[in-house]
C-alpha cells in the first residue's frame, strides 16, 4: 500500500476504515453495552476519536486503536453511570417534601428524646428500649432480662412517667 492509501486523514480512507471495521466493533461492543443505542453511541465517539487523532495513527495498527478506543469509552460509561446512581440516591435519601421549620422540630425533637433516655435510670433505660427500640414484647424482655413481667410492666411505666414529663406523649 503507498503512504497515501495508508493516511487515515484522507477522507476515502477514513470511510475504507468505517466500513472495514465498524460493523465488528458495533457488535464487540453492544456485547459490552446489551444496548443498541450505547452500542452506536461508543462506535460514534471512537470513530471521532480515530478521525481527531488519524495523523497519530497507523494504518497497521487502526483495529486494535478502534477496539482500545471504544473499550475505553465504555468503561467511561460505566464510571460515569455509576456516579449518576450515586448522586441520584444521594438526593432520593435527601430529597423531602417537609419544611426547613419541620426538620429543625424533628431534629431538636429526637435530641430531646435522646437525652432524656439516656437520664433514664439503667434499669428503666433497658427495659424502654428493648421494647420501644428493638420492638420486643414484655414477656421476651422479661426472659431476656431474667425478671417478672410485672417487673418489665412496672420499669416501663416508670420510663414512660418520666418521658411524658419531660416530652409529652411518647
Amino acid at each position: 500500500m503507498s503512504k497515501d492509501q495508508q493516511n487515515i486523514c484522507q477522507e476515502r480512507n477514513f470511510e475504507i476504515v468505517y466500513n472495514q471495521y465498524s460493523k465488528g466493533l458495533r457488535r464487540f461492543i453492544f456485547f459490552k453495552t446489551q444496548d443498541v443505542d450505547k452500542a452506536e453511541d461508543v462506535l460514534q465517539e471512537t470513530f471521532i476519536k480515530l478521525w481527531d487523532n488519524c495523523s497519530k495513527v497507523d494504518y497497521d495498527s487502526v483495529k486494535s486503536y478502534l477496539y482500545t478506543i471504544a473499550t475505553n469509552i465504555f468503561l467511561n460509561m460505566i464510571k460515569h453511570d455509576k456516579v449518576v446512581r450515586k448522586h441520584q440516591e444521594t438526593l432520593t435519601r435527601h430529597a423531602t417534601n417537609e419544611s426547613p421549620e419541620f426538620i429543625m422540630l424533628e431534629t431538636e425533637f429526637m435530641e430531646k428524646l435522646e437525652h432524656t433516655i439516656n437520664t433514664l435510670p439503667e434499669k428503666q433505660k433497658e427495659v424502654f428500649l428493648l421494647n420501644r427500640i428493638e420492638k420486643k414484647k414484655y414477656k421476651e424482655i422479661a426472659i431476656q432480662l431474667d425478671i417478672s413481667v410485672k417487673a418489665v410492666e412496672k420499669r416501663m411505666h416508670l420510663a414512660l412517667v418520666v418521658m411524658r414529663e419531660q416530652i409529652g406523649n411518647v
